[in-house]
């Protein structure tokens, strides 16, 4: 249908974008699987508040990849908190050290004498700088009025269309805001209305913390423009250097004809009398990427910004969310996930309020808990989608199958709303952050958390979101040439614990038991490859995988020595954030050849060498000397207590439950352990989850879930996912409990969206397991807690997708097709069953519960 005019004059009409069905329901549909056409209704994908945010973590995020707000739905008072990827302080930074080679060989020989102690004081003289800092946009403040009395009160964010609907009643009059955050056209859009003409009112205004200052034009726009700080906070950097600008404007487009606006105090905007009213933001900063200083930069955000706004204001608001959606839901309709109890579980009828009256007596459940419990309770309006916060608290009791399909799509969800190709990559909030002086400077950590932001991206079925990762490895690879060559005089390309948006390489400032740290570069190289090894893109591989993985290989190659021991050795070497008692009774954390560091070798060498036989490049020289190294290096130890060994040396181990699982590494996300090539070694994996314990933050919650899917243990798996889904209090958090916020955000505490990733990852790996040559269906399925159930559009390797139905705790039917232009051999596993198949490009294999081929068809 067509209309006219610009995003607020729809006149009622609503556009409907019709497009295809996803190609994993249409796959299921060609089948005769049950249709997912009423699963919207029947099964809502929604986080919903029965009342406006308290803290950060009640409030409902909304992104674009770049531009991203949280809602806090105030009925009085309406705070949208803004942020954008590029706003960061600083700018390009010296990432090397020409004192380092001399300190590295002081602590090389300490490493070599056995003092380890005298070895970890030394590394400090090899940290570098901190990064630098991200930081807010700023706020829409809107504010209707004080003492307003309100019934029926709602906020919830859809899943299915990415949007937050706020609706509540003030006497006879019905209130509705929808909020969405616009990847076609890069804008935040509200739409705030009534369902009687004349009563929207309210006034408006924006604000930041950061330096600016703000101005309204007689077009009902206000103007904010302003920049970051050219240096950290309390830096006391001499020089005061320029930041990054930015520029933000606010449009209202208002309906009615009774409806004015005013200006107040220059700088907020009062609208009385309208029918409707749409706000659209859009902001644009003066980031020119990685190595162009903020000063230098030619790019105008105000120019910027007006010209996003321009193409915006010509759409119409339903035309804005027919692009919206069509865009979103491109990706998110990919993969579906329904579990199930089966017919014959019966919910109690009062176990939330059992739940409530016992955990009243339990220290462990907060009065936070009870408080927004009680709030909600009286405000369910059915139990499909009552307020989250009560399915949080209850799930203890109820585990709630359709809570866990939430939470699996939320990750989906935030992963597309923070990651776009062309953005920033996802940072340690996402993008999503209200503090100048955020936790860990919100800064992305390649030790865990950068990587595991980034799990969910191929298995669920996601990879452009990956995108931002790729570039930004490639800024890595070119500061971490000169930190390589200057500080290790090293080839290749390395990076170390933690970076940000200038893509630093150098070792993080303090204490050398996170901050050296080398493998962080090798670990993001891994990604490539798996990147090809999901999709068997051979232009990625050519292009962009294989020379950035080449130039880690070669600094890792250079990077190893041949030490006083019989294998080549890594020196020094940490395990990350962890230390040791080393034999004189001391602490340390710096020795050699940790059990991570050889992993991620191994995997960066075998890599290399695989996509050099694929491309024709086997015979050069930094294949030939991979080649050469891979047999002499170290490999992974039993510890006398039978757990895999962390260190060269069965060192004692001062905080046996640390939240770090890196020794794990070769099980998952790396290749070089598996049941069936390493039994002995994945006996010892386990014994190692023993002893660590199921506690500590959500993303060592998640990380444990995926190894103990790739254990094949899925009562283990299961109870990790009951380790999670615990409420937080934000006032009285803990930290490295773990849990969710009433918004479902993952803590560490405090929030760090990284779980939020793992969680799908892991809840794939449950269902989905693969290498080159395998393929497992349901290799930890928790049979008894979700004995029906069906998922749609996960990826495998091999550019194989997978629908998988189960019934009454066994495979009922799977369907696996490759659209990647390559045929493929594999082998098929379902618990002891093994068939080898054959898949053809571009058809349809559909296998029953004894993996025999019952049909295949186009696709």
């Amino acid at each position: 249908m067509d209309s006219d005019g610009d995003c607020g004059s729809d006149a009622g009409a609503e556009w409907v974008w019709v497009r295809r069905p996803p190609e994993a329901e249409a796959v299921a549909a060609a089948a005769g699987w049950p249709a997912a056409a009423g699963d919207e209704e029947a099964r809502p994908l929604k986080v919903v508040f029965a009342s406006p945010a308290r803290y950060f973590t009640d409030a409902a995020p909304i992104g674009n990849g770049r531009l991203g707000a949280m809602v806090w739905g105030g009925v009085e008072s309406e705070r949208l908190q803004l942020n954008h990827d590029t706003l960061w302080t600083g700018g390009p930074g010296n990432y090397t050290n020409p004192k380092a080679p001399a300190v590295l060989s002081k602590v090389r020989s300490l490493v070599d004498n056995g003092k380890y102690p005298e070895a970890t004081a030394a590394a400090y003289d090899l940290s570098g700088d901190q990064t630098q800092v991200y930081q807010p946009l700023g706020d829409i403040d809107l504010i209707f009025g004080k003492h307003i009395k309100h019934t029926n009160y709602k906020r919830e964010l859809d899943l299915h269309t990415a949007t937050v609907n706020v609706a509540y009643t003030v006497g006879d009059v019905v209130y509705s805001r929808e909020h969405f955050s616009s990847n076609s056209h890069q804008v935040i859009a509200t739409k705030i209305s009534a369902n009687k003409p004349g009563n929207v009112s309210f006034s408006v205004s924006l604000t930041t913390p950061l330096d600016h200052k703000i101005r309204i034009t007689d077009a009902n726009e206000i103007i904010m423009e302003g920049s970051c700080p050219g240096e950290r906070p309390h830096n006391n950097a001499s020089d005061h250097p320029i930041g990054i600008k930015f520029c933000a404007i606010l449009y209202l487009q208002t309906n009615g004809a009774n409806s004015r606006v005013e200006v107040l105090k220059d700088k907020m905007l009062k609208l009385d009398g309208a029918d409707s009213v749409v706000l659209l933001l859009a902001a644009a900063t003066s980031f020119e990427g990685p190595f162009v200083k903020p000063s230098r930069s030619k790019l105008h955000p105000m120019a910027s910004a007006f010209t996003t706004l321009g193409v915006a204001r010509s759409m119409s608001y339903s035309q804005l969310k027919a692009y919206h959606m069509d865009d979103y839901q491109s990706l998110f309709q990919r993969v579906s996930l329904q579990l199930s109890r089966g017919s014959n579980y019966q919910l109690g009828e009062n176990r939330l309020g059992q739940s409530a009256q016992a955990g009243s007596q339990d220290a462990t459940v907060s009065d936070y808990a009870f408080r927004i419990a009680d709030c909600t309770r009286s405000a369910v309006l059915n139990d499909s989608v009552k307020p989250t916060v009560d399915r949080i608290i209850s799930f203890k009791d109820n585990e709630d199958p359709s809570l866990v399909e939430l939470l699996f799509q939320f990750g989906r969800y935030l992963l597309i709303s923070c990651s776009r190709p062309g953005t920033q990559i996802s940072n340690l909030q996402g993008i999503w952050s209200n503090d100048p002086s955020p936790p860990w400077d919100a800064a992305p950590h390649p030790n865990i958390n950068l990587q595991m932001n980034y799990w969910p991206a191929l298995s669920c079925n996601l990879s452009e979101c990956q995108e931002p990762l790729f570039d930004f490895i490639g800024s890595l690879s070119v500061n971490g040439a000169k930190t390589a060559k200057v500080n290790y005089e090293a080839g290749g390309w390395v990076s170390h614990q933690v970076t940000d948006l200038w893509a630093k390489t150098s070792p993080d400032a303090g204490d050398p038991v996170w901050a050296l740290w080398p493998m962080g570069g090798p670990w993001l190289a891994t990604h490539l490859w798996e990147h090809y090894s999901f999709t068997l893109d051979k232009q990625f591989l050519e292009k962009t995988a294989y020379p950035l993985l080449e130039g880690s290989a070669s600094f890792l190659l250079d990077w190893l020595i041949e030490g006083h021991r019989e294998y080549l050795e890594t020196n020094p070497s940490t395990s990350p954030e962890h230390y040791f008692i080393a034999p004189d009774g001391k602490k340390a954390c710096v020795n050699y050849s940790t059990t991570m560091d050889m992993s991620i070798i191994r995997e960066v060498f075998s890599a290399v060498v695989l996509a050099a036989d694929i491309l024709g490049k086997s015979d050069t020289n930094v294949v030939q000397r991979i080649k050469k190294a891979l047999p002499n290096l170290p490999p992974v130890k039993v510890a006398r207590d039978g757990t895999i060994m962390e260190w060269a040396q069965d060192f004692q181990d001062p905080e046996v439950h640390h939240r770090h699982v890196s020794h794990l590494f070769g099980l998952y996300p790396g290749h070089t352990m598996s049941l069936e090539q390493t039994p002995d070694l994945c006996k010892a994996v386990a014994n190692s989850l023993y002893k660590r314990g199921d506690e500590g933050p959500g993303w060592s919650t998640s990380w444990k879930m995926a190894l103990w899917a790739h254990l094949h243990n899925s009562g283990h798996a299961y109870k990790m996912i009951l380790q999670l889904i615990t409420l937080v209090d934000p006032k009285h958090e803990v930290s490295r409990e773990g849990g969710l916020y009433s918004n479902l955000f993952t803590a560490h505490p405090p929030f760090q969206i990284d779980a939020n990733f793992g969680f799908p990852a892991a809840l794939s790996e449950m269902l989905v397991q693969s290498t080159g040559t395998d393929l497992y269906l349901l290799p930890a399925l928790p049979r008894n807690k979700w004995p029906h159930g069906c998922v749609k559009g996960l990826k495998a390797r091999g550019g194989v997708t997978v629908n998988i139905s189960w019934k009454e705790g066994s495979l009922h039917e799977a369907l696996l097709w490759s659209g990647s232009g390559q045929d493929s051999i594999a082998r098929l596993h379902y618990e002891n069953q093994t068939a080898t198949i054959s898949l053809s490009s571009g058809q349809v294999y559909r296998f029953s519960r004894d993996l025999k081929c019952l049909k295949t068809w186009p696709l």
